[in-house]
C-alpha cells in the first residue's frame, strides 16, 4: 500500500521533530519540514506530498496566507491546520480560506492521526473546542444572514442548531422530529447553499 506523503510546516523544532517520530512510527512518509510558507513552497518544487500539517503564527509567510497559496497552485494537497490559536479571525480566515481541517497541538497523538486519515478520506475534521467557537460566533449573530434568507422556517430552525454545534440526535429532540428528518432537512439545507460540511457552513452563516 502506498504510504502517505506529508509535509510539516512549524517553526517550533522540537514539535517538528516529534511529529517526524509519529508519522515514521505510523508508516507515513515525511517529504519535508518547513519553518515557514515561504520555505514550505520552495520544499513543493522538489517534492510531492498527500497533506500537509500547517501552524498559524509563523515568521515569514503564515499559515493563512499558505494555505491560500496551497489552494491555488496545489488544489489536491489537503490541508490540516496544527495549531494553538483558535480566536475567532484565524478559525473563520482558515476554514473559509479552505483548509481541511482545524486542530489544537495539544489534541494528542492518536487524535493527529485520526485526523489525518479522515481528511485524506474527504471528510472534514474540526476540533470540539474550535467548533465551540464557531458556536459562540454563531450565536453571537444579530441580524438574518443571507445564506439563510431562501430557507424555509423549519430549514432556518434546524440551520441554527446546527450552527451552534447539535448533533443530529440533540436536534431531532430539540425540535421533536426524528433524527431522518433531521438529515432530510440538513441535505436539503447542504443543497441550498451549496456547502456540504458542518464547519463551513457556520462560518458561511456568520459571514
Amino acid at each position: 500500500m502506498k504510504k502517505l506523503k506529508v509535509l510539516l510546516v512549524d517553526d517550533e523544532p522540537l514539535l517538528l521533530e516529534s511529529l517526524e517520530i509519529i508519522l515514521t512510527i505510523s508508516d507515513m512518509e515525511v517529504v519535508g519540514s518547513a519553518k515557514d510558507g515561504n520555505e514550505a513552497l520552495s520544499v513543493l518544487e522538489k517534492v510531492g506530498c498527500d497533506i500537509a500539517l500547517v501552524d498559524i503564527n509563523m515568521q515569514g509567510m503564515g499559515g493563512i496566507e499558505l494555505i491560500s497559496h496551497l489552494k491555488k497552485n496545489y488544489p489536491h494537497i489537503k490541508i490540516l491546520v496544527l495549531t494553538t490559536f483558535y480566536d475567532d479571525a484565524t478559525i473563520t480566515k482558515a476554514i473559509a480560506g479552505g483548509a481541511d481541517g482545524y486542530l489544537l497541538k495539544d489534541s494528542g497523538k492518536d487524535a493527529i492521526l485520526g485526523a489525518i486519515l479522515q481528511i485524506i478520506n474527504g471528510r472534514n475534521v474540526i476540533d470540539s473546542k474550535v467548533m465551540q467557537r464557531l458556536a459562540a460566533l454563531m450565536s453571537g449573530q444579530k441580524s438574518e444572514p443571507d445564506i439563510l434568507k431562501e430557507m424555509t422556517a423549519r430549514e432556518k430552525e434546524i440551520a441554527t442548531l446546527l450552527a451552534r454545534g447539535f448533533s443530529n440526535k440533540q436536534i431531532s429532540q430539540e425540535l421533536y422530529i426524528s433524527e431522518g428528518t433531521v438529515k432530510n432537512y440538513i441535505s436539503t439545507i447542504y443543497d441550498k447553499t451549496g456547502i456540504h460540511d458542518r464547519a463551513k457552513l457556520i462560518v458561511a452563516i456568520n459571514s
